[in-house]
């Protein structure tokens, strides 16, 4: 097995083409990590994602400090992994919506309005920002058809969960720092047996001579070399 170090460009053509991600966090000197699903966007430089309230939402609110791992596994020798190093980034809710996104799981199954359909005159700058990065992020992740499932399911069958709670959807990005990766490919050589070269093998021909006794294998290959 050959592992090599990737380059940049590399890595962010992995992180492309991959959904599913490890994302770690931590919080109180503990680590956390965890599946999510995220997709990446190259104007923005940014891995988008969907969630629901919980534990690692909260650890990222409090430590904003993240990393994010993507792999591809063929075999244990055929593999590519990158790790993303960022900042976790919160993508405030749109006005009218209630507190953090309280409608439910907002433009899942449905197109979503243009934002000249808004009332952009009774916003700031800082929410109209918001709100387009919000629907950036839903533009990246709705790629994938089942973008929202993850989230959705985790909500669902949340242990102690009260039935009257509304659902809360969270979009946030990842503005990534830095990233590294490694591939490993197949040795192109087949292994092969090596033997002892001829004439450097005299300390292991005394030493088996003393244990065995004889002649030993050693210096029967050299002989007939």
């Amino acid at each position: 097995m050959v592992i090599r170090e990737m380059s940049k460009i590399e890595c962010l053509q992995v992180l492309a083409k991959a959904r599913l991600a490890r994302l770690a966090c931590a919080h109180a000197n503990q680590p956390y990590v965890v599946p999510v699903y995220l997709a990446y966007q190259e104007a923005s430089g940014c891995l988008y994602g969907f969630t629901t309230p919980g534990q690692k939402l909260e650890w990222m609110r409090a430590n904003p400090l993240v990393c994010v791992e993507m792999d591809e596994v063929a075999a244990h020798d055929q593999w590519v992994s990158v790790i993303a190093i960022g900042r976790f980034e919160e993508l405030p809710a749109t006005p009218g919506e209630g507190a953090r996104g309280s409608r439910g799981p907002q433009w899942v199954g449905e197109e979503r309005p243009p934002l000249s359909d808004c009332n952009d005159e009774v916003r700031d700058d800082e929410g109209l920002d918001g709100e387009r990065e919000r629907e950036r992020a839903w533009q990246v992740l709705k790629t994938d058809p089942v973008w929202w499932e993850p989230g959705c399911a985790a909500w669902a069958t949340r242990a102690h969960r009260n039935p009257a709670e509304p659902f809360i959807s969270v979009y946030y990005r990842i503005r990534i720092d830095r990233v590294t990766g490694h591939e490993a490919t197949r040795d192109p050589l087949p292994y092969a047996v090596l033997s002892p070269p001829a004439g450097r093998c005299g300390w292991l021909r005394k030493t088996l001579t003393r244990v065995f006794g004889g002649q030993s294998n050693c210096t029967s290959n050299v002989s007939e070399s």
